[in-house]
């Protein structure tokens, strides 16, 4: 009798592995049983299924909100400093993105010098909230002296770029 083709199509393989396994005498880790179910499949094992089933490709961003760059660009003067915070949070984290671009990448500050640079570019002084806010929000990382600060290199999401090009000089 010949075998028929019978298409198996999963919607989620670790929930299909789990059931398989619970019903197994003495089953294997879930790890290994992933890789069974990826060579049964006929991959060298399930990273490699992962792999070729686009896993892991980077999912495409959401386009800017411009209308929150808008905003947020209305605190920013003609020279690109900060001009005071807006009322809304959301926004005031948004507005730390500019700041933040233009900290050194990778030097280590004191609190006096990460004042200073934070001042040059605003037209008010509240360097310490500013400095408290990027600290909180994982932007800058601080000793726990506060003896010593650092930039934290981190991807802006699209909308933080958005206001980044359009307020940078």
């Amino acid at each position: 009798m010949p075998r028929d083709s019978l298409p198996l199509v999963l919607e989620d393989v670790n929930s299909f592995a789990r059931t398989l396994r619970g019903q197994l005498p003495d089953p294997p880790s879930h790890q290994s049983m992933l890789n069974a179910v990826a060579k049964a499949a006929g991959f060298r094992n399930f990273q490699h299924l992962k792999a070729a089933q686009g896993w892991g490709e980077t999912v495409p961003k959401p386009p800017p909100e411009m209308d929150r760059v808008k905003r947020a660009a209305a605190r920013f003067d003609a020279e690109g400093r900060f001009t005071g915070w807006p009322v809304k949070r959301s926004l005031r984290l948004l507005c730390l993105w500019p700041i933040w671009a233009r900290l050194d990448a990778g030097a280590v500050k004191d609190e006096r010098a990460i004042s200073a640079d934070i001042h040059a570019l605003c037209t008010f002084r509240d360097a310490a909230g500013i400095r408290r806010e990027m600290v909180g929000e994982g932007m800058l990382t601080r000793t726990l002296d506060g003896s010593e600060y650092r930039r934290v290199n981190r991807a802006p999401d699209p909308t933080a770029r958005a206001l980044i090009r359009l307020v940078l000089p």
